[in-house]
């Protein structure tokens, strides 16, 4: 499992140094970007004069214990699933005692800019898909 850490800052949380429910999303968020990029991807990128990206169709959180003002988070990044144009992750969160605070999950679909503007969906190529794969979670 991939593992990326972040600090709650202050501007993080709320007037009872609690770190606010969607600071979780923005921890999700980068925690793919960072292991995207562990895998010489990221969430958007071009290919043949064309943008790519995996926009988010699902998300979601259940919150454990709160994060609190200066906690450093460990966030995992799991792959639960690769389809033919979807990935979903699993990203468990724990704090620097290792104790469960949060278990986030996203579902991203692959796009392409399509002619003429928009995006349309798309298959991942395969040279991602493989990576992806590969990290499969058991």
């Amino acid at each position: 499992m991939f593992q990326t850490t972040r600090r709650v800052e202050f501007g993080d949380t709320d007037m009872a140094g609690i770190m606010h429910f969607s600071h979780f999303f923005r921890c999700m968020e980068a925690a793919e970007t960072d292991f995207l990029h562990s895998l010489g991807s990221s969430v958007m990128f071009e290919r043949g004069g064309v943008k790519w990206g995996f926009p988010r169709v699902s998300v979601g959180c259940e919150y454990a214990r709160p994060a609190r003002f200066e906690d450093v988070l460990t966030i995992g990044v799991e792959v639960e699933r690769v389809g033919r144009k979807s990935v979903s992750y699993r990203f468990p969160f724990t704090n620097q005692r290792g104790e469960a605070v949060a278990v986030g999950r996203i579902t991203a679909v692959c796009c392409r800019e399509a002619a003429g503007g928009g995006l349309e969906s798309a298959e991942i190529p395969a040279d991602i898909r493989a990576k992806l794969e590969a990290q499969v979670s058991g």
